[in-house]
């Protein structure tokens, strides 16, 4: 079994504990003459301090959600190792693709639609890999889904060249999926141009892709006419994939959304299969304390 907190950030209230003890508050001044007749300080005081410091930590790590997941689970996935692979050549500075927002280009806008692709995708081992004139590995494979994202806002169009090597780009995504472990690999391929520059053919990246039994979904971005999309949907089709055609961000969504039932991420529901939620815990010791806290200022009253 393993320990998470559902909203972590609420455990930043714990910052304000020493206000506790630093701000106090105000109190009226009293005089006399023997003051080594008086404790330095009431018993009880102090014991209220750290009542109110214990208090206020219990429901602080109430209101982070603590719960139990049983991990083992994940063990026996079904995910899958999956690599994006993002054309960021020239070509993707054209503005227009997305209707919201006519002076987005298309690559942020793709950015944009990835990284909520990605979110969805819970603890698939995910890479990204970006290629223009030449391609290389933004991120290998992790499931840090939070990192990936990082790494697709800190992207720009063209950092990778203005021409296209669709071949050489997933030839750097297979060996990117090399380092995963498991049986289901698949990539998403987007581009909006032709293949014209790289060492490699897509025809010979293709047929290594088939041999390690990978599938490679491919999205062509933008008029029909801008993008190969013959060449786009032989890929898909010798890979047993999927080819598709976005000439808008909403198509373009819509792709994501249907790639994503395609190939399912079920690791998430996996883990959390026997989650056991532990917030009642600290309410109840909190209750309890509140309780003994009433009783014990009544009886020192009376």
């Amino acid at each position: 079994m393993y320990f998470h907190f559902g909203s972590i950030w609420y455990l930043l209230l714990l910052l304000f504990l020493p206000c506790f003890i630093l701000c106090k508050s105000h109190t009226q001044t009293y005089y006399f003459p023997k003051t080594e007749w008086l404790s330095k300080q009431s018993f009880f005081l102090s014991r209220e301090l750290l009542l109110k410091l214990v208090l206020y930590s219990i429901m602080v790590f109430a209101l982070a959600k603590p719960f139990l997941y049983d991990a083992p689970a994940a063990k026996h996935k079904k995910g899958r190792d999956l690599v994006l692979v993002l054309d960021a050549s020239g070509s993707m500075a054209q503005s227009g693709f997305n209707p919201d927002n006519r002076l987005m280009n298309k690559f942020d806008t793709n950015i944009a639609l990835a990284s909520d692709f990605i979110q969805k995708r819970y603890d698939d081992n995910m890479g990204i890999v970006l290629f223009g004139t030449f391609a290389y590995t933004a991120s290998p494979l992790t499931y840090d889904l939070d990192a990936l994202q990082y790494v697709l806002k800190m992207t720009n169009v063209a950092i990778a060249g203005e021409s296209t090597a669709i071949g050489d780009a997933i030839m750097q995504a297979i060996h990117t999926l090399s380092f995963g472990q498991a049986k289901s690999k698949a990539i998403v391929l987007l581009t909006d141009g032709y293949h014209n520059s790289g060492r490699t053919s897509p025809k010979e990246a293709v047929l290594h892709a088939k041999a390690l039994g990978i599938k490679i979904y491919t999205i062509g971005l933008g008029k029909a006419s801008s993008y190969d999309g013959a060449l786009l949907k032989k890929i898909a089709h010798e890979t047993k994939a999927k080819s598709y055609d976005a000439l808008n961000a909403k198509a373009l969504q819509d792709i994501y959304k249907e790639i994503h039932r395609l190939e399912p991420s079920k690791i998430r529901s996996e883990n959390y299969l026997y989650q056991k939620l532990l917030f009642s815990f600290p309410l109840s010791a909190a209750f309890i304390l509140l309780l003994v806290w009433t009783l014990w200022i009544q009886r020192r009253e009376r």
